[in-house]
């Protein structure tokens, strides 16, 4: 009885255990000088869309951002 006490202790005990993590050596690294990457995350794109590394297609989808955005802020104007 105690055994399986004593075991059930250590399982839990090991869920709470902090998990290992992989240094990841991916393309991202070509943004992290970008306007707007963050010290604690670093360059945050969590879909993957520009996993490539591609600097054309980063450029693009910064430009249809900003222009998105211009467009909102002109709505909520009126």
């Amino acid at each position: 009885m105690k055994s399986t006490v004593y075991a059930a202790l250590i399982a839990s005990a090991a869920a709470f255990a902090p998990a290992s993590q992989k240094a990841s050596s991916s393309t991202l690294k070509a943004f992290e000088e970008e306007l707007g990457a963050q010290a604690p995350l670093g360059f945050f794109d969590p879909l993957g869309i520009v996993a490539d590394g591609d600097q054309a297609k980063f450029d693009r989808l910064r430009y249809v951002e900003i222009k998105h955005g211009g467009i909102c802020m002109l709505g909520v104007v009126g």
